[in-house]
């Protein structure tokens, strides 16, 4: 015998777990980039020599790329959180690209001869944003995937720039400031390796639990 409708309501209610609301995306945000910029922040104490990196990026524009790289990775992260909401607009995929360009171009100011320093080891940079990069957007996905975003792969992207704007960031305590076309093409390869690495996983924060 089918049960009635008010019998099903009653046992689909009855099995039915509460769900928790999520904060707002600007919370949300918020809160990871503390944990990332604090995690960051400790690994410069512990690792880096802070007065060398302060002299060797002393400039406009080594300041500029570190400061365009950091509002990359920011405005990334904070656009990601967004984006994993079904009711927000794509739009908001552009809102790192400004920085994103200005980091570009204030990291290629060496390649057109106004920076004279040495070139750096393009292979650390490389390692180094794969290393950083990595475990921070996947950081990202567990986070976002809480959402069930609808264009999970958008979202990751996103977030996989944010996390590659925060590691070249960071880079830039360890490393010489980008002056050539090897170094220039080494730190956009690396970042462009974290962010396809992020989209391809998108998939996996579709149906992820809450």
């Amino acid at each position: 015998m089918s049960r009635s409708s008010e019998e099903l309501i009653a046992a689909l209610a009855a099995d039915a777990r509460p769900v928790r609301r999520l904060k707002p995306p600007g919370v949300r945000a918020a809160v990871w980039l503390a944990l990332l910029i604090g995690l960051a922040a400790l690994l410069v104490v512990l690792k880096a020599d802070l007065p060398e990196a302060l002299r060797r990026n002393a400039g406009l524009a080594p300041m500029g790329a570190w400061a365009a790289s950091l509002l990359t990775g920011v405005t990334a992260v904070v656009a990601a959180s967004h984006l994993s909401l079904p009711d927000r607009p794509r739009t908001w995929a552009l809102l790192p690209l400004p920085f994103l360009v200005l980091w570009v171009a204030l990291s290629g100011v060496g390649c057109l001869g106004l920076d004279p320093r040495p070139q750096g080891d393009s292979r650390m940079c490389v390692l180094f944003i794969l290393a950083v990069g990595g475990p921070f957007t996947a950081f990202l996905l567990w986070r976002l995937q809480r959402a069930h975003p609808l264009d999970a792969r958008l979202t990751a992207g996103v977030g996989a720039v944010g996390a590659a704007g925060l590691s070249a960031a960071l880079l830039q305590f360890f490393h010489e400031f980008t002056v050539t076309f090897m170094d220039l093409g080494a730190h956009l390869a690396a970042a462009a390796l974290v962010v396809l690495a992020g989209s391809l996983a998108g998939g996996l924060i579709r149906g992820g639990r809450a």
